[in-house]
């Protein structure tokens, strides 16, 4: 009876609350504290309010977060009982997320003019062809059928959809977190938080919405399954070594040497979830088809913000959680490296859509950055965030442009033939895409050589020359195909029916911005480099 008694009140004791250090997660806090108000706004505010509330919480918030990253510069510290870790990796990852995130905010809110040429009874004549102001890439109204008369009514009456913002900012939230989760459970959440919003929003696109509603579909359900073998994963992994958290995880296969079976498995599991967000082979079928289907905003955004967030927390995963695996590893992900840099390549020579062309490009640069994570050392991961960081610029800028182009409907001109001849008409737009598809490419003075160059390096010094020599062969495929865009850009008459560029504020400013750091970046890139080599260091 004594020990009954005894039992109970030690079940009765209270437990002691975790610390949570707010001043290291402030950046993580200050971005969900401005998705959570935005639903606010989105239940309270009159709809005629939301939109100039949303643009202005968002650009704030970002900018908030942005400022208090660069207050805790230099920081090595974790926070809440070590299941998020404030290091150089973090801070230089969340920086570089923060910027792509002000820029996918400014495209999703751009709200600038579109040529509209309508013709026949009840519309505007071809002659007295107009700009239609208020619209955007989204929907007026998600919940009904394409088409329908309760999506005609939605467009007539001016309807903007506003709960894209929230949305935009809860999955930046979780963006933040995911290269900073220092245990396995945070990360799935994480996944789960920057996963769940992108879901939503690739399906919201104001035209093709069938195209855009099929693309959500697929990537919700290829990316239920990715979550699962993630979890299975960490499930392995705990049951080898005990725990879930990723030093404590290090420390013991470091004792347990050889007989980590459910380790080796474990980290296959892992790898199929962190590896579809990447966009890597295998696990790269479901890149296309939502780059294309996506609202061109969402996908400029998703294209470069979740692979830095998913290549900071694979590179942790690898680095300090099994580093003490990595002779069994590395080999695999050079596979997986080799596999990536060939598909994206090679598939992308034979595509005749631009979003679809970039899609196949960022697999190919999927690769790129797998080379640099194979050396899995201090100089392969400042070459890792450099490549991150010019990549995010580059990607954002290129789908920029893409929006700006507009056939006499108003719909973006994705097909490849219409582009032709836009050198001629519009040279300023064709000369600054010609420049980041450059950079793609890997040409002298901008940022993708100075990429290309460190990751390469990076491997070399790691013994993987037949790396470095299978990434150049594909980066002069990749070069082939940048240059026929350039090519039928300046060099080829246009069709009949040629787009036309359209130059709203915020778009252009983005395209302006990211154009300008490509160039920076190839010329005077020391800085950032050296930024980077002192950031490459994980807190343990």
């Amino acid at each position: 009876m004594r020990t009954d008694s005894v039992t109970i009140n030690e079940l009765a004791a209270p437990l002691t609350a975790p610390s949570i250090e707010y001043h290291l997660l402030a950046p993580m806090l200050i971005v969900f504290t401005v998705g959570v108000v935005g639903v606010l706004v989105e239940a309270f505010a009159p709809r005629a309010y939301r939109y100039g509330t949303h643009v202005v919480l968002g650009i704030a918030g970002v900018l908030a977060a942005l400022v208090a990253v660069v207050l805790l510069a230099g920081t090595e510290a974790t926070a809440v009982v070590g299941a998020v870790a404030i290091d150089g990796v973090t801070l230089f990852l969340q920086g570089t997320i923060l910027v792509i995130g002000l820029l996918g905010l400014l495209l999703i809110a751009e709200r600038g003019a579109v040529r509209r040429v309508r013709s026949g009874p009840g519309t505007w004549s071809r002659a007295a062809a107009v700009l239609e102001r208020g619209v955007d890439a989204f929907t007026p109204q998600a919940s009904s059928v394409p088409g329908s008369a309760n999506e005609l009514a939605a467009v007539r009456a001016g309807v903007s959809t506003t709960e894209v913002f929230p949305l935009t900012m809860l999955a930046l939230g979780g963006l933040l977190l995911f290269p900073a989760s220092n245990d396995l459970l945070t990360m799935f959440v994480a996944l789960e938080v920057l996963s769940l919003p992108l879901y939503l929003l690739c399906g919201l696109a104001r035209r093709r919405r069938l195209l855009s509603q099929e693309a959500a579909l697929k990537y919700f359900l290829l990316g239920a399954f990715s979550s699962a073998f993630f979890l299975y994963g960490v499930a392995l992994l705990y049951g080898q070594t005990g725990t879930v958290s990723l030093p404590e995880i290090g420390a013991a296969l470091d004792k347990q040497g050889d007989d980590a079976t459910l380790a080796l498995l474990g980290i296959a599991m892992l790898a199929v979830g962190l590896l579809f967000k990447i966009g890597a082979v295998p696990f790269q079928a479901w890149v296309p088809d939502v780059y294309q289907g996506a609202p061109t905003p969402i996908t400029a955004f998703m294209a470069a913000a979740t692979k830095i967030a998913a290549v900071g927390a694979t590179m942790r995963v690898l680095m300090v959680g099994t580093g003490a695996l990595s002779d069994d590893w590395r080999p695999v992900l050079a596979a997986v490296a080799v596999a990536t840099m060939v598909v994206g390549a090679v598939m992308a020579v034979t595509q005749t859509d631009v979003k679809r062309m970039l899609a196949y490009s960022s697999i190919a640069h999927a690769g790129f950055l797998l080379v640099g994570m194979t050396a899995a050392d201090s100089a392969g991961l400042a070459a890792v965030m450099f490549y991150l960081l010019a990549y995010g610029l580059g990607t954002v800028g290129a789908f920029a442009v893409v929006s700006l182009v507009r056939d006499g409907s108003g719909d973006e001109a994705t097909a490849m033939s219409q582009w032709a001849g836009l050198g001629k008409r519009s040279p300023w737009l064709a000369s600054v895409f010609a420049l980041l598809l450059l950079s793609f490419a890997g040409l002298p003075l901008t940022s993708g050589f100075v990429s290309k160059f460190a990751v390469f390096a990076a491997a070399s010094g790691a013994d993987y020359i037949f790396l470095v020599i299978i990434g150049v062969v594909c980066s002069a495929i990749a070069a082939f195909f940048y240059v026929r865009v350039i090519v039928l850009m300046f060099f080829t008459d246009p069709p009949a029916d040629a787009p036309t560029a359209t130059s709203p504020f915020a778009t252009v400013l983005v395209v302006a911005f990211t154009a300008g750091a490509t160039v920076l970046l190839g010329l005077f890139p020391q800085p950032v480099l050296d930024l980077a080599e002192r950031a490459a260091h994980f807190v343990r």
